[in-house]
């Protein structure tokens, strides 16, 4: 199996975890979130020599997809997921990046929607996609169980979840992706998430205060 390894360039004012994932013999990988700052991520790119096969999204909000049409154009890649429905997000990507302060957003419409049971390629290794709403309705996780790895957006932090009082998000629905279908992927399953340090979901089954098994019901 190929040898992956994961590079993470915060961006934004919201220091969102753009993240590259490329095979250290190949060099080849993808961009996740490139939510803004793309002179950073271009810089990353370039500092570990990856050919970007593809930009990937876990969804729509403003730190997470901002440049990503830009930074296709540049690339000359497709632009793959979220799942449809945070379309209304991506359409007013522009509007939403001038309020928060994130410089040169865009609108982007993928070329290809993501949907529960689909898969991505990085690498030559095969992730399996989970639709996961409740931070946005269109969230999507990306899972490769024999590397017991996954990329989990903002569905899920170290100690913590994603907002669910962000439009179009909700708590319970948020808490049954986590409990439905990260937390069954088994406890040695260990995540990359779209802002702070990751964890591993025995971890998070454990301790976290707002999702784990002795969290609030």
């Amino acid at each position: 199996m190929p040898n992956l390894r994961a590079a993470i360039v915060p961006v934004t004012p919201f220091q969102q975890n753009c993240t590259l994932v490329f095979d250290e013999e190949t060099r080849r990988g993808i961009v996740i979130d490139p939510g803004g700052d793309l002179p950073l991520i271009k810089n990353a790119v370039a500092e570990f020599g990856v050919v970007i096969d593809a930009i990937v999204l876990t969804h729509g909000h403003v730190d997470h997809a901002s440049g990503a049409d830009e930074l296709r154009a540049d690339l000359g890649v497709e632009v793959i997921g979220p799942h449809e429905a945070d379309k209304p997000f991506l359409d007013s990507l522009a509007e939403q990046g001038a309020a928060y302060g994130i410089e040169g957003a865009r609108n982007v419409v993928p070329d290809r929607w993501l949907r529960e049971g689909d898969t991505i390629d990085i690498a030559g290794v095969t992730f399996d996609v989970l639709h996961c709403p409740g931070h946005s309705p269109g969230s999507v996780v990306f899972v490769n169980k024999e590397m017991k790895f996954a990329l989990v957006g903002d569905v899920l932090f170290r100690g913590s979840i994603g907002r669910p009082d962000l439009p179009g998000g909700d708590l319970q629905t948020l808490l049954r992706s986590i409990r439905e279908k990260l937390f069954p992927l088994g406890d040695e399953v260990s995540f990359l998430c779209g802002h702070g340090p990751g964890s591993t979901i025995g971890e998070e089954r454990r301790t976290n205060p707002y999702a784990g098994e002795n969290a609030p019901t």
